[in-house]
């Protein structure tokens, strides 16, 4: 199949009009006129990703997070992105990115269904009611703080998170916003939520959730975005039943000692 069709059909689920200005998804190495056959889909495109991917035998690395984010002035070895550049176009391999694309039409709601959340609306609109930023919903039935702790760990698949807030308290109405999420907050008390999960919370934002009268969960950046990958090879094999998908599993996150 060709990169380009492939492209336009990934540009169905997410059309890259809908990504943030400051953003820089799309096709960020590769020939579209290029056949493609087999397909590693991850979260960043790591120098152990690419190398795992090589060693697949894949034709395209199809990522969350674009490897090429700020203007690039020069290839080289004299940087990290210009020595995976160059590495990922030594192997003859292509490189795609979907990030706020992506987000906007699908992370946050796919999360907050990962939840078994209801009534889910999101949490940040931009393009529309239905296209923005997270998600919010509520519990099927209620639990406290350390419950649904718990249950955030099991369904992310994630050895662990960070609390700001009572382990006791009675959580209803939940808001999850994959990544970096601090920014999400104000909107998460402005719509009564009781809780919001979300990624790279530092202390000082933590603690001034509290103070506004919100818990936090802190499941980590990577932890939550990377239902990234189940949702793309899902989606690559209803509609693009030729290619061969491989799942990243060569990207760690941070570990806890």
């Amino acid at each position: 199949m060709k990169l380009k069709d492939i492209i336009n059909t990934l540009n169905e689920l997410a059309p890259m009009q809908y990504s943030e200005a400051w953003d820089n998804p799309g096709l960020l190495i590769g020939d579209e006129e290029k056949e493609i056959h087999k397909v590693y889909v991850a979260v960043d495109a790591t120098t152990d990703v690419i190398e795992a991917a090589h060693e697949a035998g894949a034709d395209l690395i199809l990522t969350h997070h674009p490897l090429i984010f700020h203007p690039v002035r020069r290839v080289s070895t004299d940087s990290h992105v210009g020595r995976r550049i160059m590495k990922i176009i030594s192997y003859g391999m292509s490189l795609f990115a979907m990030h706020t694309d992506f987000d906007v039409t699908c992370m946050g709601t796919e999360a907050a269904s990962l939840l078994d959340l209801i009534e889910i609306k999101i949490l940040e609109p931009t393009f529309s009611e239905e296209l923005g930023l997270g998600a919010m919903g509520y519990l099927k039935e209620d639990l406290t703080l350390k419950e649904l702790a718990e249950q955030v760990k099991l369904n992310f698949e994630v050895p662990a998170v960070k609390i700001y807030g009572d382990l006791e308290d009675t959580i209803v109405k939940v808001a999850i916003l994959p990544g970096s999420g601090s920014s999400g907050i104000d909107t998460a008390v402005s719509e009564g939520c009781d809780v919001l999960i979300t990624g790279d919370i530092g202390h000082h934002d933590g603690i001034d959730a509290i103070e506004k009268g919100i818990n936090i969960i802190d499941a980590g950046h990577f932890g939550i975005e990377k239902i990234f990958i189940r949702i793309m090879k899902l989606y690559i094999g209803n509609t693009m039943k030729e290619l061969e998908v491989i799942e990243d599993g060569a990207q760690k996150d941070f570990i806890i000692l």
